[in-house]
């Protein structure tokens, strides 16, 4: 019986390696297990950024920029956390960054307009509160999506986002307060 001489991410195909194989087979440089982590994440840090943003080509833009991030310091996984979280993080301070660059920062509720009149009536239950919390201004939101959906604390929040925690959890309430203001008002 031969044994055999190569390494084992060269032997299993991508798709079917473990996180922590497909990052030792990124980091020798196997080209198709780099797509595989590419193609594994991108569809839920593409919504994730685009929650954040608010914004389709800003979104496609962060996803882009925080890939190339993942994949130049891919040797610095630390493996503590799951593969995904860490590419979440990388993901959010990127997504943040641009927004602080395009000065879309956060916004005290009294300076912001209320979202414009339009039919709701043709979205769904879900469509619409989509629609509610993407009006929001672009520091509620992406506290509101840290906290809500993505399951950060405010302590997280707060370090991600490089604001204070307590700033975090006013951001939320006002969040919460305007998302409530607009679904009353459209009857739900």
């Amino acid at each position: 019986m031969k044994i055999q001489s190569q390494p084992l991410a060269d032997r299993i195909p991508p798709a079917r390696m473990s996180e922590i194989e497909l990052v030792d087979a990124c980091l020798a440089e196997n080209r198709l297990a780099q797509k595989e982590l590419y193609d594994r994440y991108k569809q839920a840090m593409f919504t994730l950024a685009y929650r954040v943003t608010g914004d389709f080509e800003q979104a496609a833009d962060v996803l882009q920029e925080a890939f190339l991030k993942v994949f130049r310091h891919l040797g610095s996984f630390r493996r503590e956390s799951t593969l995904g979280a860490w590419i979440k993080t990388i993901l959010i301070r990127t997504a943040y960054s641009q927004i602080r660059t395009n000065k879309l920062f956060i916004e005290p509720l009294e300076n912001t307009p209320a979202p414009e009149q339009m039919d709701w009536s043709v979205f769904s239950n879900a469509e619409y509160l989509e629609k509610a919390i993407m009006d929001l201004p672009t520091g509620y939101r992406t506290v509101f999506t840290l906290v809500e959906i993505e399951g950060y604390a405010h302590k997280e929040v707060a370090e991600l986002m490089g604001i204070s925690v307590g700033t975090s959890k006013s951001q939320l309430f006002y969040a919460k307060k305007r998302l409530r203001e607009t679904l009353q008002a459209y009857g739900y």
